[in-house]
C-alpha cells in the first residue's frame, strides 16, 4: 500500500517503514488514480451539519459544567448525528478543509477503500479502541469512529479521568493508575478471549502501553499515533525532555496549574489556546481547531512523571505498530525517529503532511492505515 523507506542497520531489531505517499495497486505495477469528486451542495451541507452538531455539544456541556452541573460519562463509543431531513448521510463523510489536498488525503470513491475487501469475520479482531492525547478527549476522534463504523467495524473511543466529559478535577490525579482507569476497567471487562486493537495518540501511547503490560492477552495489536512509545524505567517526561530547545513551542504554550500551592509540584499543565493551532493543528481544518479549543482540558502533571516498567513477556508480547506524522510541531519527527529506534515496532508508517492530529488533518489516510494494520495476518 506504499513505499518501503531503506534505512541503515540498527543494532536492534529492524522495523518494516512504509510510506502512505501514494495508493499503490495489488499487482506491484503502476499505480491507481485517485478519483477526485466536486463536492455538491448536499455534500458540503451534511458535512457541515457533523461538524456544527459537535461543536455546539462540546458549547453546551463546558456551559453544563461552568454551571455546577455534574456529568457521568461511562465511555464513549461514538460520535453519532440524525440523518439531515430524514435524508441518508454520505457513506463517507469527509474533511472540510479548504487546502489544496494530496494524494494522501484524496477523496475516494467507497469502491476504493480499503476495508471494501476486509472479511470482518476473518480478522483476529474487528474491535478498535481509540485512546487520546493529553488535554484531548474521545471527541477528536469523530471522523475515525465514523469511517470505522461505516466499514463495519465496532469503535470504543476512551474519556481518560479528568478528559472530555469525564467529571474529575485533573488536578486531583495523582497516578498514572486513576488516570488510565477508565481503559484498564475496560479492558479488565472484556469477555474471556476477546481482543481489542489499542490507538493511542501523543500522551495515549505512555497510556496503551501501561494497559499492555496489565493485559496483553486481551490485546491484538497497539498502534502508537505521533504517540509517546517509551522503554521500561522511562517518563513521559524524560523522553519528551529529549528535544529541549529555548526557543520550544511546546514550551511557550505550557501553562502549568499549582492547585496545592506555589512552592509545591505542579499539578496540571493547559495549553495556550492561542497556540494551539500552531502547536497540534497546523495542517487541519479551521473548524476543527475550534471544535477543540473549546473542548480540550488541561493536562495531569502527575502521570507525565511516572516511569513506566515495562515487561518483554508482557508489553513485549503484543504487536506494535507507529504512525509518523512528519509535519508534526508537538512530538517532531526527530524524536518519533528516536522512540522507533530504542523500541523498533513491528512496522512504521508515515502519513505525508500530516500534522500531530492526523484524526483531523489526515482522516481518511489514517483511517486506511488502521484498516490494513487490522489486516496484517496472526503470526
Amino acid at each position: 500500500m506504499g513505499i518501503c523507506f531503506s534505512r541503515k542497520a540498527m543494532k536492534t531489531k529492524a522495523s518494516n517503514r512504509i510510506s502512505h505517499d501514494s495508493a499503490a495497486t495489488g499487482d506491484g505495477g503502476s499505480s491507481n488514480r485517485w478519483t477526485r469528486n466536486r463536492s455538491t451542495k448536499k455534500d458540503k451541507f451534511e458535512d457541515s451539519a457533523i461538524y456544527e452538531r459537535a461543536l455546539a455539544a462540546a458549547i453546551l456541556f463546558q456551559q453544563h459544567l461552568q454551571n455546577g452541573g455534574d456529568v457521568q460519562f461511562d465511555r464513549s463509543t461514538s460520535l453519532r448525528c440524525p440523518p439531515a431531513n430524514g435524508r441518508k448521510q454520505p457513506a463517507f463523510p469527509r474533511s472540510s478543509s479548504s487546502r489544496p489536498r494530496s494524494l494522501t488525503d484524496a477523496l475516494v470513491q467507497p469502491h476504493q477503500l480499503l476495508n471494501q475487501d476486509v472479511k470482518l469475520d476473518d480478522l483476529e479482531t474487528n474491535h478498535f479502541v481509540l485512546v487520546h492525547g493529553g488535554g484531548f478527549g474521545a471527541w477528536c476522534w469523530y471522523k475515525t469512529i465514523s469511517l470505522l463504523e461505516e466499514g463495519g467495524y465496532r469503535v470504543t473511543a476512551i474519556d481518560l479521568t479528568g478528559s472530555g466529559i469525564h467529571s474529575f478535577d485533573t488536578n486531583s490525579i495523582t497516578s498514572l493508575s486513576q488516570y488510565v482507569e477508565p481503559l484498564t476497567g475496560f479492558l479488565k471487562k472484556l469477555a474471556d478471549g476477546e481482543k481489542v486493537i489499542l490507538v493511542g495518540h501523543d500522551f495515549g501511547g505512555t497510556c496503551i502501553s501501561y494497559a499492555m503490560e496489565l493485559f496483553p492477552h486481551k490485546v491484538s495489536k497497539a498502534v502508537f499515533v505521533a504517540a509517546t512509545m517509551l522503554t521500561s524505567e522511562q517518563s513521559t517526561l524524560d523522553m519528551l525532555s529529549q528535544k529541549a530547545v529555548t526557543d520550544d513551542l511546546m514550551r511557550q504554550a505550557q501553562i502549568f496549574r499549582y492547585a496545592n500551592g506555589n512552592t509545591r509540584a505542579p499539578t496540571a499543565i493547559e495549553l495556550d489556546k492561542s497556540l494551539l493551532r500552531d502547536l497540534l493543528f497546523n495542517q487541519s481544518p479551521a473548524k476543527d481547531v475550534s471544535l477543540a479549543s473549546v473542548s480540550m482540558r488541561p493536562i495531569p502533571f502527575a502521570p507525565v512523571l511516572e516511569k513506566l516498567s515495562l515487561s518483554d513477556k508482557n508489553y513485549g508480547s503484543v504487536r506494535r505498530f507507529y504512525i509518523e506524522t512528519p509535519e508534526d510541531n508537538a512530538i517532531p519527527i526527530a524524536l518519533q525517529e528516536t522512540m522507533i529506534n530504542k523500541s523498533p515496532p513491528e512496522q512504521v508508517f508515515r502519513l505525508k503532511g500530516s500534522d500531530h492530529s492526523p484524526f483531523f488533518s489526515k482522516p481518511q489516510a489514517l483511517h486506511k492505515l488502521l484498516v490494513e494494520i487490522s489486516k496484517v495476518p496472526s503470526t
